[in-house]
C-alpha cells in the first residue's frame, strides 16, 4: 500500500494506507498519473469522485481503564503524496523479435542463402571487432519471416535444420565435402590474414633451430650406431640412443610448429599455439622413457656382465666428431634464445626458466645434455682405455642416462606449468592495471586476472567500475545541445518522457560499449603481448 506520512503533533508517522481506518478529511488534493489534481468536498456523499477511492483515516485511544469508553483524537491534516510512476511493461516472447542477428547465423539458424538477405533491412551497428568499425545485422523477425517464407511452415524449417545436422556431422568426419559450404560462407568471415607457408616457417626463428638439430642428430645417429657395432661400448650405445632420441623428439617439435601455426576454428576459438607445449611435453617424456631408461638399462646389463671393449680409436673419433656438430647446434639454439629474450626484455635464464618458446628450450637442453655426454662418455671409456676396467664404460652410460632424466624432469616441469595457464609476471600486471585506472572513465577494477596462453599471448579479464557520469558526459559532447534541450522543452506526458529516455538511454549504452572497446584496444596496443580482453561491467 502506499506509504502515508501522518503528523500528530510533533511526532511522525509511516503507515499503511491500505490498513487504517480513518475520519474523512475535510479536502483531499489527489493527484492523477498526468499530472492532474483534483479537489474533493468533504459532504460529497454521492460518489463524485468518478472512480476515485478515498481513503478514511480513524485515529483513536482506547481508555483500559475508563470501562472501555473510546476517546478520538482531534482531527488533524494528512499529508498524502502520490508518486507517479510509468506502468512495468511485461516482456514477452514477441519483443526478442526486435534483436539483431547476424548474416552468418542467419544462414546457419534459419536455413537461408546469401541471396535471401539482400532483400531484407540491413542496419549498421557498432563491430565487436578490431579490424572493423561497423557491420552489417538483420532484425530477427525480419529473418523468421524470410525463413518461413522459404520454407513454407516451421515444420519444413525444422526437418531441413536436422538434416543440416547430419550434413555436419559428415562433415566433421570427412573434411573435403564442406569446402564448397565454406566457399559460401566466405564473404560472412571476412577477409583473413594470409597464412604463412609452413615450409617458411622452418627457416627462421624457433623452426629453424630445430631443422638443424634434425640434421645433425640424424648424422650424430648414424655415425655412433656405427662405432657402437664397431667397438662394442656400453658409453657408445648411450650416446647412439641418445642421439636416436634427439631426433625423433625435434621431429616432434617440428610436428608441433606446423600445427600451431594453424587458424583458429570454432572448435578452438583461441587457435592452436599450445601444440608448442604439448609437442615439448611428449619429447620430454621420450627422452625420459627412451634416452634415459635404455642407457640405464644397457649400464645396469654392463655392470652385471662385464665384457671387453675392443679398440676405442674411431669411438673417440666420432665422439669428438659429435662433440662438435652438438656445439654447434647449441650455439644456433643459445643465439635465438638470446636475441628472443632480449626483444622481451627478459634474461637469457628467465626466458628459458619461463618456457616462454618450447621448441627452442627443448633444443638449448637436449644439445647442452648432449655436449656433457659427450665428455662424460669420453672420459669414461680413457678410463676403460686406461685400466682395462669395462665398469667405467657402464658407469659413464648411467651417467649419460641420469644427465638425460634430468632434462626430461626440467621439461615436463615446465610445460606442464604452461600447459596449466600460469599468470602474468606482477610488474607486467601491475603495468596493465594502472592503464586503466588511469582512464578517467574507469572508478575501480576488481577481480583482474591475466593468464600466460603461451608462446607469450596473454589473455586479460577484469571487472570495471566505470563512472557513468563521464560516460553520460561523452554523450553530451557529440550532441546538438540546443536540439537536446528543445526536445526536453517538449516533453509534457509520461509518454513523451519514455520515448525520450529510451532513445538517449540505447545511444548511451552503445558510448559505453565503445568505451570498452576502446580501453581494449589501448591495452593492445600498449602491450602487444595481450591478444585477448575481457572487461565486465560492474
Amino acid at each position: 500500500g502506499w506509504q502515508v506520512p501522518m503528523k500528530n503533533g510533533s511526532l511522525s508517522y509511516i503507515l499503511p494506507c491500505n490498513r487504517l481506518p480513518v475520519q474523512l478529511m475535510s479536502q483531499v488534493r489527489v493527484y492523477t498519473s498526468n499530472g492532474q489534481k483534483k479537489d474533493l468536498g468533504s459532504e460529497d456523499t454521492n460518489g463524485s469522485a468518478r472512480g476515485e477511492t478515498l481513503h478514511k483515516v480513524e485515529t483513536g485511544r482506547q481508555d483500559t481503564a475508563n470501562a472501555g469508553q473510546k476517546q478520538s483524537s482531534p482531527k488533524q491534516p494528512i499529508q498524502v503524496k502520490v508518486k507517479a510512476v510509468l506502468k512495468k511493461r511485461e516482456y514477452g516472447p514477441k519483443y526478442t523479435q526486435n534483436n539483431f542477428i547476424t548474416g552468418v547465423r542467419a544462414i546457419n539458424e534459419f536455413c537461408l542463402k546469401s541471396s535471401d538477405l539482400d532483400q531484407l533491412r540491413k542496419i549498421k551497428r557498432r563491430s565487436p571487432h578490431d579490424d572493423t568499425e561497423t557491420f552489417t545485422v538483420y532484425l530477427r523477425s525480419d529473418v523468421e519471416a524470410k525463413s518461413l517464407e522459404v520454407w513454407g511452415s516451421p515444420e519444413a524449417l525444422a526437418r531441413e535444420r536436422k538434416r543440416r545436422k547430419e550434413a555436419e556431422i559428415k562433415y566433421r568426419e570427412n573434411l573435403f565435402r564442406n569446402q564448397r559450404l565454406l566457399w559460401e560462407y566466405k564473404e560472412f568471415f571476412g577477409n583473413t590474414k594470409p597464412r604463412s607457408s609452413t615450409a617458411a616457417m622452418f627457416f627462421k626463428g624457433p623452426g629453424k633451430v630445430v631443422m638443424v638439430a634434425i640434421c645433425i642428430n640424424g648424422l650424430n645417429f648414424f655415425f655412433k650406431l656405427l662405432a657402437w657395432v664397431y667397438t662394442g661400448s656400453a658409453s657408445m650405445f648411450s650416446e647412439a640412443i641418445h642421439s636416436l632420441a634427439d631426433t625423433c623428439n625435434q621431429a616432434l617439435l617440428a610436428l608441433g610448429i606446423s600445427q600451431s601455426a594453424r587458424t583458429p576454428d570454432p572448435s578452438h576459438p583461441y587457435g592452436f599455439t599450445n601444440m608448442r607445449y604439448i609437442a615439448s611435453l611428449i619429447s620430454g617424456v621420450g627422452i625420459f622413457m627412451m634416452g634415459a631408461g635404455l642407457s640405464w638399462y644397457h649400464g645396469i646389463m654392463g655392470l652385471l656382465h662385464p665384457h671387453p671393449v675392443e679398440s676405442l680409436l674411431w669411438a673417440y673419433c666420432i665422439l669428438a666428431g659429435s662433440l662438435v656438430s652438438e656445439g654447434a647446434t647449441l650455439l644456433v639454439a643459445i643465439n635465438e634464445i638470446r636475441r628472443s629474450a632480449r626483444a622481451k626484455g627478459l634474461s637469457f635464464y628467465q626466458y628459458v626458466v619461463q618456457s616462454r618458446d618450447p621448441s627452442t628450450n627443448v633444443v638449448l637442453l637436449e644439445d647442452a645434455a648432449a655436449v656433457l655426454s659427450v665428455a662424460v662418455a669420453a672420459t669414461c671409456m680413457g678410463l676403460t682405455s686406461l685400466t682395462g676396467n669395462p665398469y667405467y664404460d657402464s658407469v659413464g652410460s648411467l651417467g649419460v642416462g641420469t644427465l638425460l632424466g634430468t632434462v626430461s624432469a626440467f621439461l615436463i616441469y615446465t610445460n606442464t606449468e604452461a600447459l596449466l595457464g600460469r599468470s602474468i609476471e606482477p610488474e607486467q600486471l601491475q603495468r596493465l592495471t594502472e592503464l586503466l585506472e588511469s582512464d578517467p572513465v574507469v572508478r575501480a577494477i576488481h577481480d583482474v586476472k591475466a593468464t600466460d596462453m603461451g608462446m607469450s599471448k596473454v589473455r586479460f579479464k577484469a571487472e570495471v567500475d566505470f563512472d557513468g557520469r563521464v560516460v553520460t558526459r561523452s554523450y553530451l559532447e557529440k550532441q546538438d545541445i540546443e536540439q537536446l534541450l528543445q526536445e526536453i522543452q517538449q516533453v509534457k506526458t509520461l509518454e513523451e518522457l519514455e520515448a525520450f529516455m529510451l532513445k538517449h538511454g540505447e545511444n548511451i549504452i552503445d558510448m559505453l560499449g565503445a568505451e570498452v572497446d576502446r580501453l581494449e584496444k589501448d591495452l593492445k596496443q600498449r602491450n602487444p603481448d595481450v591478444r585477448h580482453v575481457d572487461l565486465e561491467i560492474l
